[in-house]
């Protein structure tokens, strides 16, 4: 066997595997969290209409830790970086619990901060699959870590009822006991990164030269047209849609005199739509095109709001509305996260990747801020709907971009 083969395939196998491994224990917390995120904000606050902000803050952690997380990539490796994610959102994890047992809002409010950190080290995983992936498997080894997901993050949410028995040992709310789970599966993946995430494949495959990168946001924003314009909006809109809906969805069902298993089960199928899917929505991406596989996850979007906003009393169909959702969010941001891979210069790449999830995360931030006003204001219906607008400025984009490109095509010929 050549050395050529030795140093190319069996490290990015080993690379993508041992990602998938470590994407399954943090998909443990993350799922957890989420899963009772909006209810023990509600819990402590005594208000519905802070629900809402669980989610906002979740998702402005991760924004805010995104760029110099893959600042910190390109100087020292996805490793450490990585790392470096897990870890903080362990602590986070861990002054979240001590916020609810202090029935502290602003407490819970800044470990959902930190905690957030576990969502940015969740999503440059995946760009860490491809930092060496070859250009015609790239949709498929990217989708397959986030699909890794799917294991803990469904099992996550389950957990829900036995760690309020955990909770009561400890002598904290039973709320908080998924998120002290939350927070011994980040530490694990944390650890595992530091131990297990060799070689490096940021720093062995020579993706960056440091040398010709500028550092800064704006430069990286310099590359942000065409495609890759196309693919960073389509990630950002696509995630607030699931976001706002998704992070409201426990409250609606809670007000309507559903259990915390039940309502773990459904975010359990929501998320098993997020992920379960991925290798299918990675393959249609490297086969069929990252454009066409955008719209099919639009069309879906557009579907799951118009099932979950007209769900009414109905746990089936806000379940039904829920899954959909996930395979919407699914297919339009792996198709979008394979669109920028492929669209750049691997010098330039990690940093407006970084650029992309954080855009991603604020976007999700304002879809759960404003989710939880729209649905104070007038009901789950009406949040639903106002999701719905959301897909046209990704329609026109896409649409447009496909029709340019036909226009050159037929210009060439």
């Amino acid at each position: 066997m050549t050395d050529a083969l030795r140093e190319g395939v069996f490290p990015q196998a080993r690379t993508v595997r041992t990602l998938v491994g470590l994407q399954v224990v943090g998909g443990i917390g993350n799922g957890a969290g989420l899963s009772v995120g909006a209810l023990l904000v509600k819990d402590v606050s005594g208000s519905t209409g802070w629900a809402g902000t669980a989610t906002v803050m979740l998702t402005l952690g991760a924004a805010l830790v995104t760029i110099p997380l893959a600042s910190f990539a390109v100087r020292a490796g996805r490793r450490p970086a990585l790392a470096t994610g897990w870890l903080l959102g362990a602590a986070g994890a861990a002054v979240v619990v001590l916020g609810a047992e202090l029935e502290s809002l602003p407490v819970v409010l800044l470990g959902l901060l930190l905690f957030g950190a576990s969502t940015a080290a969740n999503l440059q995983s995946r760009f860490a699959a491809v930092d060496r992936a070859e250009p015609s498997r790239t949709g498929r080894d990217l989708a397959l870590v986030t699909w890794a997901t799917t294991v803990g993050a469904v099992a996550g949410p389950n957990l829900t009822g036995p760690a309020a028995h955990l909770a009561r040992a400890v002598h904290v709310p039973d709320l908080a006991g998924p998120v002290l789970v939350s927070a011994a599966a980040f530490a694990l993946a944390g650890l595992g990164n530091l131990l297990f995430l060799r070689p490096d494949p940021l720093v062995r495959s020579d993706a960056v030269d440091t040398d010709h990168v500028r550092p800064g946001l704006r430069d990286a924003w310099s590359h942000v047209h065409g495609p890759v314009r196309t693919a960073v909006v389509t990630i950002a809109a696509s995630h607030a849609v699931m976001v706002g809906v998704m992070s409201l969805t426990p409250v609606h069902m809670q007000d309507h005199g559903a259990g915390l298993e039940l309502i773990g089960l459904t975010i359990s199928l929501h998320i098993a739509g997020m992920y379960a899917l991925s290798p299918v929505f990675g393959w249609l991406a490297d086969t069929w095109g990252p454009h066409r596989t955008i719209l099919v996850g639009q069309c879906l979007l557009l579907l799951a709001v118009l099932v979950a906003g007209t769900s009414g009393h109905s746990e089936v169909q806000i379940t039904a509305g829920l899954v959909l959702l996930g395979l919407g969010w699914s297919a339009s941001v792996i198709a979008g996260g394979a669109l920028v891979s492929t669209s750049l210069d691997r010098e330039v790449r990690p940093r407006v990747q970084g650029v992309t999830d954080l855009t991603m995360n604020l976007a999700g931030a304002g879809g759960g801020l404003l989710a939880g006003l729209v649905m104070s204001w007038n009901g789950f219906g009406t949040l639903n709907a106002s999701a719905a607008i959301l897909t046209v400025p990704v329609l026109v984009l896409v649409l447009s971009g496909r029709r340019a490109a036909t226009g050159i095509s037929a210009g060439r010929s």
